[in-house]
């Protein structure tokens, strides 16, 4: 399923689009450099599978840019004894590097074949501690709440206020919130009753779909890409 020829790739794509661009979370880059990113693309896509774009993987959706799966698994500053939720689970990319460095992780994804698809790569890379289910992402998972931190992968016109109740105390929520194609990536943090939210930087994903998203009209999981 690897080899040494994907394994340079991926060194590469760590030392040069992410380590050189600012990265520096040791276990951020670690679990990039391990687990395989040509897997999560269509077989026709892997000799790009490490390039600085996001590439599509069927059903209108694609995977992101590494360099931005990297900056938001950076800002949730996971120690490894994390509960997180991920929305949008998308070709299953960043549940598999995110079951590297939390606890336990519950992604939800709208479209039931990406679901499916990420569930069994899941299962055959050993990721146990990764659990992909159907449903509608921008109302979170109530049912294992609270999280630690939640990453939201598309774009929300609004920080949904049903993710924000599910964050445990400290607890951290990447949202890129804006317009349908343009937004700014923001992290807010939970401390009692009070959040505080920071600007991380601008990104563009595709829209989230579902009730405290854009409605049924868009996609549901991320296409992330900064310059």
């Amino acid at each position: 399923m690897d080899d040494p020829l994907f394994r340079e790739h991926r060194a590469r794509m760590v030392n040069e689009q992410l380590r050189a661009r600012g990265v520096r979370d040791p276990r951020v880059l670690h679990a990039m450099s391990e687990v395989p990113r040509h897997l999560f693309v269509p077989e026709a896509l892997r000799g790009r599978a490490y390039d600085d774009e996001p590439l599509p993987i069927g059903l209108r959706q694609t995977i992101s840019q590494p360099y931005m799966v990297a900056v938001m698994l950076e800002a949730m500053e996971l120690t490894g004894s994390e509960s997180v939720l991920e929305v949008g689970t998308g070709s299953g990319y960043q549940a598999a590097l995110l079951g590297e460095l939390a606890r336990e992780v519950w992604s939800v994804e709208i479209i039931p074949e990406l679901a499916d698809g990420a569930r069994r790569l899941m299962a055959d890379l050993g990721y146990s501690n990764v659990h992909a289910l159907v449903a509608d992402g921008s109302i979170g998972l109530p049912a294992h709440a609270p999280y630690d931190a939640i990453v939201v992968a598309a774009g929300a016109p609004e920080v949904p206020a049903a993710l924000v109740r599910q964050l445990a105390q400290g607890g951290r929520l990447l949202v890129p919130v804006g317009g349908s194609d343009h937004q700014m990536l923001q992290r807010i943090r939970r401390d009692g009753a009070e959040t505080t939210t920071e600007a991380l930087l601008s990104c563009a994903f595709v829209p989230l779909v579902g009730a405290q998203g854009w409605g049924p009209g868009g996609a549901a999981s991320g296409s992330a890409w900064v310059p």
